[in-house]
């Protein structure tokens, strides 16, 4: 796609089918149909929000969020002080997700704060930090599950059996534990890697496989590793030395 063409209109939304988006990078993973809330206090992701809330009824509000593999999301200043354009030197992880624009709130400085929601995967083809003041990017939109699999629900019953155990590790409250989990084989394999204490590598991982039920035999594989780690270390004894040591002031 030539670099004229106005960030964040896609081409094409159908899978596999190329589209240009604006592009931020983030510490983190976004998955499809989770919440994601941002603090909006860069320009040039202030331009960002401005030309998506100005689009045409209508039209998708929807930029990329993609994980940062290597540097910093933050822009370097140039002489003035303001970040310079196309932002900083960063390296991004391939497969990232759209983020859907749902809720602007704008700031007495010029900032906004706002929510969006993920919507669909990608992977990046090609990045242009040129033609717009923030990245943007050709992307290849990736396949998600059309229809029911027996596989996918089989393996559903058991990450949440897992993903409970898991809960009761790592969470004091155990009425929290009672909630309601999805039972959406693959909404329930977005939750779970949502907000399971993984590392982004993991996270990424996860976000990458198109195959619902690959990803929960990966959740699974992931869950119980980290119960054993928690079990592991819940079962340490504190030394009776430490215990009869007086409390430090820090």
């Amino acid at each position: 796609m030539s670099r004229d063409t106005p960030p964040g209109r896609g081409r094409a939304t159908l899978d596999g089918v190329t589209a240009r988006l604006p592009v931020f990078p983030l510490g983190t993973v976004l998955f499809p149909g989770l919440v994601l809330p941002l603090h909006i206090f860069e320009e040039r992701y202030r331009a960002l929000v401005r030309h998506l809330v100005g689009l045409p009824a209508g039209a998708p509000r929807e930029f990329g969020v993609v994980a940062i593999r290597k540097g910093w999301e933050v822009a370097p200043t140039g002489p003035d002080g303001r970040p310079t354009p196309g932002g900083g030197d960063v390296t991004l992880h391939d497969i990232g997700c759209t983020a859907e624009l749902r809720q602007v709130t704008e700031l007495d400085d010029g900032g906004f704060d706002i929510v969006t929601v993920g919507k669909r995967r990608f992977r990046i083809a090609d990045v242009d930090a040129r033609s717009a003041p923030y990245l943007t990017a050709e992307v290849e939109w990736l396949p998600e599950p059309g229809g029911p699999d027996e596989t996918a629900e089989l393996l559903a019953a058991r990450v949440i059996a897992v993903f409970r155990q898991y809960l009761g590790l790592v969470r004091a409250d155990p009425e929290e534990i009672s909630e309601q989990l999805p039972e959406d084989p693959t909404v329930l394999s977005h939750l779970v890697a949502a907000t399971a204490a993984l590392t982004v590598a993991d996270r990424q991982r996860l976000l990458a496989i198109d195959d619902t039920a690959a990803r929960l035999r990966a959740e699974l594989r992931l869950l119980n590793r980290e119960a054993a780690l928690l079990r592991q270390v819940r079962a340490v004894p504190v030394p009776l030395a430490e215990l009869a040591s007086p409390p430090t002031p820090n």
